[in-house]
C-alpha cells in the first residue's frame, strides 16, 4: 500500500511538474492568437510555407476555412506539407505552388500565374527567410539575405498589389525579426560588394529593410483599403538558424536544451503574431505598424525615417527593374 502511494504522488509530482513547465512555455511564448475568426472564401498565400513558422501560419489559417496557397522553393517538402495540412484540418482548398525568392524570373512567373489564376488576394505574408548563410548571390546578383528577405518580397508584394486593391481590405504582412534593431542600410553597398561580408550585419539590414518597406508600403496605400504591417515573430525553433551552427552545437543541444525549451517557441507559437494581424477584426484598418509578438509596439527609430523608407524604395524599384516587371505581368 505504502509502495503504491508513493509511486501515485510520484507520479503526481511529475504531472504537476510538466503542467506547470507546460504553462510556463506557453507564457513565455507570448501566448496564443486571440480572435476566433473564421476567413471562408478568402485567399491567403504565404511564402516559405513549406516548414517552421510559415507552416504553422498556413495550417492555423487552413483550419480557419481559407484558400491557401503555399508558395516554396523546394516543391516536394511544399506538396508534403500542403498534403499534410490538407489531411489535418480537412481543408481540400489548401495548393502548392513553386516560388523562389532568390529569382526574379521565378517571382514573376508565380505573379503572372496567381493574377491569372485568382479573381481575388485577401492576405499575403511575406514570410519566408534566410539567415547568415554564406556570402551567396541570388540569380541575379544580389546578396542572398538582402536579395530573398527584401527584394525578393518587395517585387513580390509589388506584382500582386492591384489584385490585392482589387479584392478590398485586403492585408500584407512582412515577418521580420528583432534583429532590424541592429541594422543599417549601407546605400552605397547594399550587395555587399565593397566591404568584408559579415552574415550577420546582412541578416540585420535585411531584416531593417522589411520594416522600412512595410512603412513606405503603408503610406503609398492609404485610401485603398490594404493594410501593410511588420512584426517580430520572437525566437524559434526553426530550420532558419541552419546556417548558424547552433544546430549542430552538441553544447547547445544537450547542456543548454531545457534552457532553450523555455526560451525559444515553438513554430505554432511563433505562428501566432502572423495568424493574428491576418483575421484580427480590431486590426481591420490598422497600418504601417510594427508589432512585436501580438502586441503593437514603436519601432526603432532607424525603422521610423521616412527619407531612408523612401529611398529605399526607389532604389529597390531601380534594383528589380520594377516598372518593366509590371508590364511583363500584366494579363
Amino acid at each position: 500500500m505504502v509502495a503504491v502511494n508513493k509511486y501515485v504522488l510520484g507520479a503526481s509530482m511529475v504531472g504537476t511538474v510538466f503542467g506547470a513547465s507546460v504553462l510556463i512555455k506557453d507564457y513565455v511564448g507570448g501566448g496564443q492568437c486571440p480572435s476566433k475568426v473564421k476567413i471562408e472564401g478568402k485567399t491567403v498565400i504565404v511564402t516559405g510555407a513549406n516548414t517552421g513558422i510559415g507552416k504553422e501560419t498556413a495550417l492555423e489559417l487552413a483550419r480557419r476555412g481559407g484558400r491557401i496557397i503555399m508558395a516554396c522553393r523546394d516543391m516536394g517538402k511544399c506538396e508534403n506539407a500542403a498534403r499534410e495540412i490538407r489531411g489535418t484540418t480537412l481543408n481540400h482548398k489548401v495548393f502548392a505552388k513553386h516560388l523562389d525568392l532568390a529569382s526574379m524570373k521565378s517571382i514573376k512567373e508565380f505573379a503572372k500565374s496567381i493574377l491569372q489564376e485568382e479573381e481575388h488576394i485577401d492576405v499575403l505574408v511575406n514570410n519566408a527567410a534566410i539567415m547568415r548563410c554564406p556570402h551567396w548571390k541570388t540569380d541575379d546578383g544580389f546578396e542572398m539575405q538582402f536579395g530573398v528577405n527584401h527584394l525578393g518580397h518587395f517585387l513580390l508584394t509589388n506584382l500582386l498589389l492591384d489584385r490585392l486593391k482589387e479584392s478590398g481590405q485586403s492585408r500584407i504582412i512582412n515577418v521580420s525579426s528583432l534583429a532590424y534593431i541592429a541594422g543599417d542600410i549601407d546605400f552605397d553597398d547594399l550587395n555587399w560588394e565593397k566591404k568584408k561580408y559579415n552574415t550577420k550585419a546582412a541578416y540585420c539590414q535585411s531584416k531593417l529593410a522589411n520594416v522600412l518597406f512595410t512603412n513606405e508600403l503603408a503610406k503609398r496605400l492609404q485610401g485603398t483599403g490594404v493594410t501593410a504591417n511588420s512584426l517580430h515573430p520572437g525566437v524559434a525553433d526553426t530550420e532558419l538558424g541552419r546556417h548558424t551552427g547552433m544546430h549542430q552545437s552538441t553544447f547547445s543541444s544537450s547542456v543548454l536544451a531545457p534552457i532553450f525549451w523555455f526560451l525559444i517557441k515553438s513554430p505554432r507559437q511563433a505562428a501566432q503574431p502572423s495568424v493574428y494581424l491576418a483575421v484580427a477584426e480590431e486590426l481591420q484598418g490598422t497600418s504601417g505598424k510594427y508589432f512585436n509578438g501580438l502586441k503593437e509596439k514603436e519601432a526603432a527609430k532607424q525603422a521610423l525615417d521616412e527619407k531612408t523608407a523612401k529611398k529605399l524604395w526607389e532604389e529597390s524599384a531601380k534594383l528589380v527593374h520594377l516598372d518593366e516587371a509590371l508590364q511583363e505581368c500584366k494579363v
